[in-house]
């Protein structure tokens, strides 16, 4: 079933391992065959995965617009371990992540993973010490 894909002004779209920007005004095409293809606002870059969870949806990513190596796996499968025994609490995301991936539903391992940097964040949120005030005493 085709599938109509709209872009903003200078958006960016990776359709497999390529990838392609959007010129200054909206447009429209279709994708006519079964593809996998991530908009610019679910993609993060390896230059920009500062943290756990992110360089783990870089791999997720990776699996999901490249066809799947047993080494990119294991990749995946180290990160989620390693993930898991810092901070236990990102258990039920990373089971999700995990069974998505085994059953090969790699884009919705992708969207539970943003929900897991989510996670994340809020924890940094929460352990960040509060703001100095700037008062004298």
């Amino acid at each position: 079933m085709p599938l109509k894909i709209e872009l903003k002004p200078f958006e960016r779209l990776l359709i497999g391992g390529t990838a392609i920007r959007n010129g200054s005004r909206r447009s429209s095409f279709v994708i006519e065959t079964v593809t996998n293809f991530l908009r610019e606002s679910d993609i993060i870059l390896e230059s920009e995965a500062d943290t756990a969870c992110k360089r783990l949806y870089v791999t997720l990513t990776v699996l999901y617009l490249a066809e799947p190596t047993p080494e990119a796996e294991d990749i995946f499968v180290r990160q989620a371990n390693a993930l898991l025994e810092a901070v236990p609490t990102t258990a039920p995301y990373i089971r999700d992540i995990h069974e998505f991936v085994a059953a090969r539903e790699l884009y919705r391992a992708l969207k539970r993973c943003k929900d897991l940097i989510q996670y994340e964040q809020s924890l940094s949120d929460r352990l960040a010490p509060p703001p100095a005030t700037g008062g004298t005493t």
